[in-house]
């Protein structure tokens, strides 16, 4: 029986799929979660990294929907804080960040004592990213988190990395050849096409597997008062 260390409620705000089930955002989320599910027939598709080209680009709030719209298909879901330079998902999730996932990378707690379960959305725990350490590229590319993620996959059906923006650091380019796939964040009027290619070439570059881009913030007409998310192959971009 796995312990956890927190019950977190959730703030109402970024979680849309939680809050308002039926807005357009979360069934675009829906949607974005079926084209992953389908994204590869090659292998199955268990480990997702996601990355943006800036900071404020919305990756944190994408792939915390993306999980709750996940946990709530009824696979077992666990959502890891991998930006250990602006962690962000502790404030989303309305929970502590320590010790988080920079204390088990360096021995300080066990992978239980920094798991988090959700009570508000069946299925769903989260590691955030914990205290910010002097080191965060090292702790991405060491030995314990290999083995993190190998643990992670074999405890949960899915597992997602909320990873820093490519264009800032190369944190996100060391957990990315590491997982199944990688998804890009694109806030839309903001990234200029040439930034959004240099992203995406410095996933190739890390022999990431992209999986798509999610083009973030687009507002349709008609529907002004919801953020957007829209899934499409990693080619058009």
């Amino acid at each position: 029986m796995r312990r956890h260390r927190k019950n977190s409620p959730f703030l109402e705000g970024p979680l849309i799929v939680h809050d308002d089930p039926k807005a357009i955002s979360s069934e675009a989320f829906r949607s974005l979660r079926t084209n992953l599910q389908f994204a590869s027939v090659d292998r199955e598709l268990r480990t997702i990294l996601f990355t943006s080209v800036g900071p404020d680009d919305g990756k944190s709030t994408v792939a915390s929907n993306l999980a709750v719209a996940w946990a709530q298909s009824g696979q077992r879901v666990v959502l890891v804080g991998c930006d250990l330079r602006k962690p962000v998902l502790h404030k989303i999730f309305s929970t502590s960040n320590t010790p988080g996932l920079t204390g088990y990378l360096t021995g300080q707690a066990t992978l239980e004592e920094v798991t988090v379960q959700s009570r508000q959305v069946p299925n769903l725990d989260l590691v955030p990213s914990g205290p910010i350490p002097p080191n965060p590229a090292d702790l991405l590319q060491s030995r314990a988190m290999a083995d993190t993620i190998k643990a992670l996959r074999e405890r949960y059906d899915v597992v997602l990395f909320d990873g820093s923006p490519m264009l800032a650091v190369t944190d996100a380019a060391l957990v990315a050849n590491q997982v199944d796939g990688t998804v890009l964040v694109i806030r839309a009027h903001r990234v200029p096409r040439d930034a959004a290619l240099h992203a995406k070439g410095l996933l190739e570059s890390a022999n990431a597997k992209i999986l798509g881009v999610v083009l973030n913030r687009v507002h349709p007409k008609g529907q002004q008062d919801y953020q957007y998310y829209y899934y499409y192959n990693a080619e058009r971009a």
